[in-house]
């Protein structure tokens, strides 16, 4: 039996296809009632409540539940390391196989051009990633046989982040920040599922951290690119000052206040931005794993905005 956490997301919903297609039992955790298309588990991971029953007789634990964009910092602290502690605390001796699934936000970006890797100190820049470094040394200090994952930039069919970007281009217009290429890598959703399923089979990887991403960076201007020509759209470039990204954050911050609904520009979010190379070695996960994310951006481009155009997200 699998537990998996976060099966409500964007990358939970395609793990979840995916597993249930494989015949593979699963019970998802619930906070609130939820028609899945499998048996649930009604918890609380913030307080612990009913988190021992979810357990019972699992044998191993996806945990993809957290918490990315946030009004407050608390909220990232909540959501990212006292669910973990409190999950993998309870998992401690009951289950075979955890498998945390965190961000290359919690390690921090490269220096210089080589990308960083599993032996990298780490030197989250963001409240955002300071929690999820937090959230893995939870997970480890409990379980010290855990794998954790950490994926970077992610995309795919029903993402809601990477598709601000897409929409803009589509009404012909790409926001850059000035101050010359900034690189980073990525992940096609559907390779990211056979990655997090790669960690939570193989017995090499007890105890281990993988990068899981697709071996070559992009740029953004790239990706704007990529994504123009496939829409067939011209577009504009809007080049943006460095400096004024923390004014554009703290607008972004107000406007999410407005709504009562976290967005993706925020200070803390400008806070990662700023830096040029957001990407990560992929060596690791290849030699132990046996994984290689296999699909390019443009092809993944290509699969993600025939979806958004297919389910009326995007008009081109």
């Amino acid at each position: 039996m699998i537990l998996l956490t976060g099966a409500t997301g964007f990358i939970g919903r395609h793990l979840l296809d995916r597993l249930l297609g494989e015949g593979q039992r699963v019970r998802c955790l619930v906070r609130g009632e939820r028609t899945l298309p499998c048996e649930t588990a009604l918890a609380d991971l913030i307080t612990g409540a009913r988190v021992d029953r979810a357990l019972a007789g699992v044998d191993t634990v996806i945990h993809l539940a957290g918490v990315t964009k946030a009004l407050r910092p608390a909220e990232y602290e909540s959501g990212n390391v006292t669910a973990s502690a409190i999950l993998a605390r309870e998992a401690a001796g009951k289950v075979k196989r955890f498998v945390h699934v965190s961000s290359l936000a919690a390690i921090g970006p490269a220096s210089g051009n080589e990308p960083v890797n599993e032996d990298t100190p780490p030197h989250p820049v963001s409240i955002y990633g300071r929690s999820k470094l937090r959230g893995e040394e939870a997970v480890r200090n409990a379980l010290p046989d855990a794998v954790i994952v950490r994926p970077p930039v992610v995309y795919g069919p029903a993402d809601t982040d990477v598709f601000r970007l897409l929409k803009a281009v589509s009404q012909g217009l790409v926001v850059e920040i000035s101050g010359g290429e900034r690189w980073f890598s990525s992940i096609f959703v559907l390779d990211l599922v056979e990655g997090i399923l790669a960690a939570a089979t193989k017995p090499q990887a007890a105890g281990r951290a993988y990068f899981l991403t697709n071996p070559r960076p992009n740029t953004w201007a790239q990706l704007g690119a990529s994504a123009a020509a496939t829409m067939g759209k011209r577009v504009r470039v809007l080049k943006v000052p460095a400096v004024l990204t923390d004014g554009i954050g703290y607008c972004g911050e107000i406007w999410s206040h407005v709504r009562r609904k976290p967005g993706i520009v925020s200070r803390d979010k400008m806070a990662e931005a700023k830096y040029a190379n957001w990407t990560c070695d992929p060596t690791r996960a290849a030699a132990e794993l046996n994984f290689t994310a296999a699909t390019p951006l443009d092809t993944g481009l290509a699969a993600t905005l025939a979806w958004y155009r297919e389910a009326g997200w995007l008009k081109y």
